[in-house]
């Protein structure tokens, strides 16, 4: 028997389309259901909580997860998707280099940021290269004519940015840590700060003035939010 959105302790956003916030970090992950398919958009922080977004994604989907998209390769969105074994997995082209050869370093940041040690070195251990790198632009088709569009609108927020466009009524977009909610946008050594700006104006042009927008962080916002976010970023870094 299927579960609903707030059994499984999610948030429905529209119709076939919900996220959670995770406790720890407050990072969001989303889920967009098709006719015998389900994308999960991130992953978590650890095996366990990837676990667990798996099984309560298919609580609700009465299903198997068949896509994970990786909306950019830091550790609270990533170090989960070891647990989607059998999914296809999509990220934007360059995070498959980051998987084989700066695992060592997410590892240390996830322990730096109060990741219990034992955890981050299994999560950083058992992270495989995405089958499925993103240039430009993606549609996956997931049934029942329902679609999610997969599009590499970074560098900004780090040099693998990756949104995921939901069309319906309204549109959704998941747009990962290019847009925070519930704090200032962090930006890392890993940051374009100067691409930031621009990365946001693609994430725009991607949803339009009327859909919901996902932040990695926070609660759904609109498209003023993120423009306002926008302008704050150029005038934070100096760009136009």
């Amino acid at each position: 028997m299927r579960a609903t959105w707030e059994e499984a302790g999610w948030e429905r956003v529209s119709a076939g389309v919900g996220r959670c916030r995770l406790p720890g970090w407050d990072c969001t992950a989303g889920l967009v259901l098709g006719a015998g398919a389900a994308l999960v958009v991130d992953a978590g922080s650890s095996l366990a909580e990837g676990a667990w977004l798996r099984a309560r994604a298919e609580e609700i989907a009465g299903h198997g997860v068949t896509h994970l998209a990786l909306t950019h390769p830091h550790f609270d969105h990533v170090f989960g998707a070891a647990a989607f074994a059998g999914a296809e997995v999509y990220a934007a082209v360059g995070v498959d280099a980051v998987f084989a050869h700066g695992r060592d370093e997410l590892r240390r940041d996830a322990v730096r940021n109060g990741l219990d040690a034992r955890t981050a070195a299994e999560a950083a251990r058992t992270l495989v290269p995405p089958r499925h790198p993103v240039h430009g632009e993606r549609t996956l088709d997931l049934g029942g004519g329902r679609q999610a569009l997969l599009a590499a609108v970074g560098p900004g927020h780090t040099a693998h940015d990756l949104a995921v466009l939901v069309p319906g009524d309204p549109e959704v977009v998941f747009c990962g840590d290019l847009v925070e909610e519930s704090g200032e946008p962090q930006a890392g050594p890993d940051a374009m700060p100067s691409r930031w700006p621009a990365a946001l104006d693609r994430l725009l042009a991607l949803g339009g003035p009327d859909a919901l927008y996902v932040p990695g962080h926070g609660a759904v916002v609109d498209a003023a939010f993120v423009r306002g976010q926008r302008d704050a970023l150029a005038a934070r870094f100096g760009v136009s």
